[in-house]
């Protein structure tokens, strides 16, 4: 240890006790400003609950209200492109043809079946006429021959009756035998005729079964002929189906933004659907779709018909647009957590593009109870950090940072760091440190 001499030893220890002195009297007199200085007089301020309409501001996109990628059916060479992109075209106009000659042949051997199978099918109807004559001949000629059975048994009858009398003649001998003999024969002969006529009668019935058969067949091959027709005819009907394909037509009214043939491509038929580059791309934007993806924090806030105020960077000096939300998912996309939101809006001009960005502030319908604070009771930071002046039941200020939410412009929503009911400072333009005594004005 470094030794000094004692002149020297004396001198350090004088000054020490010196500095020491000065540094007790410095603290004395701090402290005795402190006790001499009055308390601040400050307005106290509360923390207050109240019914609050939410607002979210996000980006915001424009979509087409319909997008529509047309690819081929058929697959052919393109004999005419009708379209470029920046058109502007109605519903069923033709973009674009395909030619198709393959499908043209086929649709001629088609109608060539279709004019068979109707020869066929009047064929049919012929023949049932046939047979229905047939059928009317045959009933006719029962009909006679059961007439003259009616005839034939009168006669057999009245024959039948003049033998009886003939007989009883004979036998008291008032005639000869031999008339009876006559009698007798014209009797069987009358006899026999009936027979005829019956068997007549059931060559008649017959006749009329088989006629009958006859027209169940002709109505069979009919029936075959019509069916064969019919198919042919759904064939052919199914062909011009196809056929219709050849033509890329505009399912609705929009706007060519894509194309991706020129006369004399080769396309083929897509398989699938949405495989392969599309021939072309139509948007309809007479009216837009905005979509906008709302926070987890206030997605079950949404509702249908909330307003949406919305501003593009393109139209800076035009007024806000004006919407309502019109459909969202319900749901949260699981990679960015939020909820997709839809507001359609009016494009008759054109002068929204789908693909614009901009801003979309929704003002939630549904209100929530939040803790607010007048925005004069706020201050900020440098770096932006929101904090009050939190005063005890001591009337000592504590410096308290604040999550902020909701600001109206006049009170805003204090998310963390004081709690309803919590005495702060108002506005006032001194500045204080933690620790510090105040004398409030109100309670």
């Amino acid at each position: 240890m470094m030794s000094y001499p004692p002149l020297m030893t004396r001198c350090i220890s004088t000054l020490c006790l010196t500095a020491a002195l000065t540094g007790c009297s410095r603290e004395t007199e701090v402290s005795l400003q402190k006790k001499s200085t009055p308390p601040v007089p400050v307005e106290m301020i509360s923390v207050t609950q109240e019914q609050v309409t939410r607002t979210t501001t996000q980006p915001a996109t424009i979509l087409p209200y319909y997008k529509a990628e047309l690819r081929a059916k058929v697959s052919g060479y393109v004999s005419e492109v009708k379209a470029d992109i920046g058109d502007y075209v109605k519903q069923g106009t033709v973009l674009a043809t395909i030619d198709v000659p393959e499908l043209q042949k086929q649709r001629l051997v088609l109608q060539a079946q279709v004019v068979r199978y109707e020869s066929e099918e009047k064929r049919a109807e012929a023949g049932i006429e046939l047979s229905q004559a047939d059928v009317q001949a045959a009933e006719a000629r029962l009909a006679q021959s059961k007439s003259e059975l009616n005839r034939v048994k009168a006669v057999v009858a009245a024959a039948e009756a003049e033998f009886a009398r003939t007989s009883d003649l004979v036998k008291r001998r008032s005639l000869e035998s031999r008339v009876l003999d006559e009698v007798r024969k014209k009797r069987d002969s009358e006899l026999a005729n009936q027979q005829s006529v019956n068997s007549a009668i059931n060559s008649a019935m017959a006749e009329v079964v088989v006629a009958k058969a006859k027209q169940k067949s002709a109505q069979a091959d009919l029936q075959a002929a019509q069916a064969q027709t019919s198919i042919a005819r759904r064939q052919l009907e199914e062909l011009d189906v196809l056929l219709a394909y050849s033509q890329i037509k505009a399912p609705f009214a929009g706007m060519i933004t894509a194309r991706s043939i020129d006369p004399g491509d080769l396309v083929r038929e897509a398989n699938e659907v949405g495989k392969g580059e599309p021939l072309f791309v139509i948007d309809q934007i007479e009216q837009v779709r905005i979509q906008i993806p709302v926070p987890e924090a206030e997605a079950a806030l949404v509702n249908r018909g909330d307003q949406v105020t919305l501003r593009f960077p393109s139209f800076a000096g035009e007024a806000e647009l004006k919407a309502k939300v019109s459909r969202f998912t319900g749901a949260l996309d699981p990679h960015t957590r939020t909820m997709l939101v839809e507001a359609d809006v009016p494009n008759r001009d054109r002068k929204l593009l789908p693909g614009m960005f901009g801003q979309a502030t929704i003002t939630l319908s549904a209100q929530i109870t939040a803790s607010t604070l007048p925005s004069r009771a706020i201050r900020y930071e440098s770096s932006g950090q929101a904090y009050v002046y939190a005063v005890n039941d001591d009337d000592v200020v504590s410096i308290v940072q604040v999550s902020t939410g909701i600001d109206n412009g006049q009170s805003i929503e204090i998310l963390a760091g004081i709690v309803p009911g919590q005495k702060v400072i108002d506005a006032h333009l001194k500045r204080f440190q933690s620790g510090d005594k105040v004398a409030p004005l109100n309670r």
